[in-house]
């Protein structure tokens, strides 16, 4: 294990032990601080991007990645305000959820803890250091920082602004810590931190999330891929599955909450098709469609097998027809990455057979999948989407980067 590593290791235990002893009150107030902080370094966390910008158009970074990449004033305020509210959500730390008592006596009580030290690797977009930051942050927890090289600069010097931040505060600025080391062997030193770490989430593209899930020793929350469809039935209002669809397509094509595949029954096809490639012809979306939906199609690419497995996170879009919901469903539970998935229809009956047989963390009637987000769902800024089962499953608040302990009230009690 490297110097470096084992380093970051034993300041974050350290740092974590008095993160969990500190008030509501001193956790909020430091994060309003990091929030005006980071908007009074504004100049500086802009010319860091520009260094992650100039050097992606080097390596020739597509257009939509470039989006996840660039900062701009607004987004700098959007990632100040994102930690104003974590501030203003509830502390769920010290909470007691429910306490009982036994028949010999004893009152016990489930206590919300934090986990303790959490890695994070990922991927381009710097708003997640923040995001990642603030959250566990407040919910009591040490965080290390592993950003890809993309974004290395930016990450940078938006972690030296909230560790200053801490150090103003009178606090432990390893708190919140970066890896200034983007190699692949640090990487995989972290995913066996054992010794430090209690939790690592991965988040990026699916080679990223994979190579974590497969090589990390350390427990992990998976979160992130996003291959995700809109099943458009035979009984939806045409004019708002398109707005549905242009939204969830091309307002950020790079997102994970985006989607990369329109199903459309059988009996709507030769009318939906037709309108939805003119919708989209302004965006340049290029459409790789099954040999069904491509007869009705102008410009269309004949879709590959591989297509309907693949998370774009670009202007692309695979199109298929079917039959049935039963089809739709089939299909989606076989490609898809358990993310969000959506169906627009006016039919009852079809709108919750989705909703309950579709398996993904978040299943939507008449409504774009971009909303699969933290803020949008309530819980402020968010640490992830969860795709797995355990622990957590879609958007990740202040609440799961806890755990729970039991406390246990006595008068003398021993066991018979």
């Amino acid at each position: 294990m490297s110097n470096l590593m084992n380093r970051l290791g034993r300041q974050s235990k350290k740092a974590a032990q008095q993160l969990s002893q500190l008030e509501t009150s001193q956790k909020n107030e430091c994060l309003i601080q990091m929030a005006q902080d980071l908007e009074n370094n504004a100049s500086t966390i802009l010319k860091a991007n520009q260094q992650d910008l100039d050097q992606a158009k080097e390596n020739d970074v597509s257009d939509p990645m470039l989006d996840r990449l660039r900062l701009t004033h607004e987004r700098i305020k959007e990632m100040a305000e994102g930690i104003r509210q974590v501030s203003a959500l509830a502390d769920p730390i010290g909470v007691v959820e429910k306490m009982w008592r036994t028949e010999d006596q004893l009152m016990i009580g489930q206590q919300r803890v934090p986990l303790g030290v959490i890695g994070i690797i990922f991927e381009s977009r710097p708003n997640v250091t923040t995001d990642a930051a603030s959250l566990c942050f407040k919910s009591g927890n040490a965080v290390i920082l592993r950003g890809g090289k993309e974004a290395y600069y930016s990450n940078q010097a938006l972690v030296n602004i909230m560790q200053r931040t801490l150090q103003n505060k009178q606090l432990d600025s390893a708190m919140i810590q970066f890896v200034n080391d983007t190699s692949h062997d640090v990487a995989n030193e972290m995913m066996r931190l054992n010794e430090y770490l209690d939790v690592l989430i991965p988040r990026g593209g699916t080679r990223l999330i994979q190579r974590v899930k497969n090589s990390a020793t350390v427990p992990v929350i998976e979160t992130g891929t996003g291959n995700n469809h809109i099943f458009v039935d035979s009984a939806a209002q045409l004019d708002m599955a398109s707005n549905i669809l242009i939204n969830a397509k091309v307002q950020r094509p790079s997102v994970c909450n985006a989607i990369e595949t329109l199903l459309v029954h059988e009996d709507i096809a030769s009318v939906f098709l037709p309108m939805i490639e003119e919708a989209l012809s302004p965006h340049h979306v290029n459409l790789r469609a099954d040999a069904r939906a491509f007869s009705y199609l102008k410009k269309a690419n004949l879709a590959s097998e591989e297509d309907w497995a693949t998370e774009f996170l670009d202007y692309i879009l695979a199109i298929k027809v079917v039959n049935s919901i039963d089809e739709a469903i089939e299909h989606i539970n076989h490609y898809n990455s358990k993310h969000s998935e959506a169906i627009v229809t006016d039919n009852y009956h079809n709108g919750q057979r989705f909703l309950k047989e579709v398996d993904a963390a978040a299943v939507y009637i008449n409504a774009s999948t971009r909303f699969t987000d933290g803020f949008k769902f309530g819980f402020g800024a968010e640490i992830g989407i969860s795709t797995q089962k355990l622990h957590a499953r879609g958007p990740m608040g202040l609440e799961h980067l806890t755990s729970s302990k039991y406390i246990v009230y006595g008068d003398g009690q021993v066991r018979a």
